[in-house]
């Protein structure tokens, strides 16, 4: 799969995740770096490179989840990872 990162512009997210949890400083801190993104689909769109996940090679080692609740696009799941970085998020409305 051929893969085209793109310049994203997180500022939405980190203003929900401050809205809704804004004593999660780190998780905020993480969000405002998402700034590369790939739209696999309308429900997800990746911010680290998923190519073999959860193997001890791979950028991609999952920690857990997180809710944020937005207003037209429903329910967001953010996945976290186990640097601490958000892996990406998926849009449950579009699944």
């Amino acid at each position: 799969m051929k893969m085209k990162w793109e310049t994203y512009n997180p500022e939405w997210l980190v203003e929900l995740a401050i809205e809704q949890i804004p004593e999660e400083t780190e998780l905020i801190k993480s969000i405002r770096n998402c700034t590369k993104a790939l739209q696999e689909s309308r429900a997800y769109i990746y911010f680290v490179n998923p190519t073999s996940p959860n193997k001890p090679v791979s950028k991609w080692i999952f920690k857990r989840n997180f809710m944020l609740k937005h207003k037209t696009d429903g329910q967001i799941v953010l996945d976290i990872l186990s640097n601490d970085k958000i892996g990406g998020i998926e849009f449950l409305k579009y699944l």
